[in-house]
């Protein structure tokens, strides 16, 4: 749906008191020694804190006071409906594992988004004190350096392209069977950033993030800010990603192409 320009600034001035109010909350709980995590998938582990949730409710908390129209799709809190045909979809802490080890690569995601996807974006890093804006008209860092502009790299070749994951298996063995198989033809692979690593894409510093079991929650916001920056965002198929399971972000379109050929054949092979 289209936003009139008074409607897109009142989106995003939303949006910074969310991320405000989540950083806040976040960093209450951060690297303290009496934060105990919950599983949330019986015979695995898959955490969840007083720190989510606690962001979780703050953010609702203003939506519902700002915001009374909108949806909310929630990580910890599921869906409410709304009237207006625009959802923020909010993330607490994307990497609550990373959360969980004290290690500052975690993020807070929040997103605006209509039927077709999102429209705007923050992914939100409190410890470092770096905020990524994309969407209505913004592509944007602010952190400890300033605020500058928002670009994503050019095309190279997918020999000199950095190539990043959260987890080394990437969903299912076979989808991580076809990951490997992208990793081999990449200059270096790295591993464990969670959303940060999108918005690396986004600032310009790596090329790919390949990932699979997504939810729409884990995608939302990197989406905005990275196709802001001038990148891509798709399935391993090349359709939508907001809907989340297999996702690949790219750079550009040279290297989405690249990557996109191995992945896509995949499906061709059995994965």
């Amino acid at each position: 749906m289209r936003v009139s320009g008074e409607e897109a600034a009142e989106l995003a001035a939303v949006a910074e008191e969310l991320a405000d109010a989540a950083r806040v909350a976040t960093l209450d709980w951060f690297r303290r020694p009496d934060l105990a995590a919950e599983t949330k998938l019986a015979g695995g582990f898959d955490p969840v804190t007083a720190a989510d949730r606690a962001a979780e409710d703050r953010m609702r908390e203003i939506l519902a006071r700002r915001r009374p129209q909108d949806a909310v799709l929630g990580e910890e809190r599921g869906r409410t409906e709304g009237t207006s045909g625009l959802t923020w979809v909010l993330d607490p802490i994307d990497g609550t594992r990373a959360f969980l080890s004290g290690a500052p690569t975690w993020g807070v995601l929040i997103a605006v988004s209509d039927a077709r996807g999102p429209l705007y974006g923050i992914i939100d890093q409190p410890f470092i004190g770096e905020r990524f804006r994309g969407g209505l008209g913004r592509a944007e860092v602010a952190g400890p350096r300033g605020r500058h502009p928002l670009a994503a790299r050019g095309a190279r070749g997918l020999d000199q392209a950095i190539l990043f994951t959260t987890f080394p298996e990437v969903g299912t063995p076979a989808e991580g069977a076809a990951f490997r198989q992208l990793s081999q033809q990449v200059r270096l692979t790295r591993y464990g950033l969670d959303c940060y690593a999108y918005a690396l894409v986004a600032a310009g510093q790596i090329d790919l993030v390949v990932e699979a079991g997504l939810q729409p929650y884990d995608i939302h916001a990197p989406i905005a800010v990275i196709e802001a920056a001038g990148g891509i965002v798709t399935d391993w198929r090349g359709g939508p990603a907001q809907h989340g399971g297999r996702v690949l972000a790219a750079a550009n379109a040279d290297v989405h192409a690249a990557a996109l050929a191995i992945l896509s054949g995949a499906d061709a092979e059995g994965f």
